[in-house]
């Protein structure tokens, strides 16, 4: 191959053509990775984040549509004073700046209180084990009432007024009363002891006086005595005659 013929392909309008189409392509998906990854991650919008909290869920679900946000419930909470299915909590604070499509994970309000099953506690602890045991627990504590018996120990348990049972389901926020002992045993608990009944009998002086003949010990009920000393028996009577 000749000189001429090396830079006269060198120079062809094909090479050439070959080269700038290849340029063309490289600019065109530099521009197109530019803008698409801009257009996909929304470069440049921001959306305020609106208040939602003590709203309705309806209307914070309207308002987070309108705005071209998501809205996901992720938790349930009871607050009395507040009517059902109102927004509590709120996962970014209002005012912040998101980009559409961002999610907020919102916190509803129960139409209930949730419920609490009794632990078997009664007749089972101490007072004090029993109220760290209920309040690690999630339960409402209120001031503890003291009957006659062992001092601090746990007798029941009472939530408005009523007893309750181990098992039982009562409102997380009722108030429990523990009914504990208040160290003083009352006189209808003591044990009654029923004394024998004791009976002197007289023995003469050449009889020997020990503590165990002084008297001795009658069983209640029995049908007959025993006959005295002084007495004699009918038959020597008789032959006394």
């Amino acid at each position: 191959m000749t000189g001429k013929d090396f830079f006269g392909k060198f120079i062809s309008t094909y090479l050439w053509g070959n080269i700038w189409a290849i340029l063309i392509v490289v600019l065109l998906l530099c521009f197109g990775l530019k803008y698409g990854i801009d257009f996909y991650t929304h470069h440049g919008e921001a959306i305020v984040v609106p208040d939602l909290v003590h709203k309705p869920y309806a209307d914070a679900e309207k308002i987070m549509d309108d705005l071209g946000l998501e809205m996901v419930v992720t938790d349930t909470n009871y607050v009395k004073t507040l009517p059902p299915d109102c927004i509590l909590e709120q996962s970014i604070v209002p005012g912040k700046r998101v980009k559409s499509g961002h999610i907020i994970y919102v916190t509803v309000n129960a139409a209930s209180a949730p419920t609490l099953i009794i632990p078997d506690i009664i007749d089972n602890s101490s007072l004090r084990e029993a109220q760290l045991k209920l309040m690690s627990m999630g339960f409402r504590l209120a001031e503890p009432e003291y009957v006659p018996g062992e001092k601090d120990w746990l007798y029941g348990i009472k939530v408005n007024g009523r007893n309750v049972v181990a098992g039982q389901k009562v409102p997380q926020d009722a108030r429990l009363v523990l009914v504990a002992g208040d160290g003083m045993i009352d006189e209808s608990m003591g044990i009654e002891y029923a004394e024998p009944e004791y009976r002197y009998e007289r023995v003469s002086p050449d009889d020997d006086m020990s503590d165990d003949d002084a008297f001795e010990v009658v069983e209640e009920g029995a049908k007959e005595a025993a006959p005295s000393s002084d007495e004699k028996p009918a038959s020597e009577n008789k032959s006394s005659e």
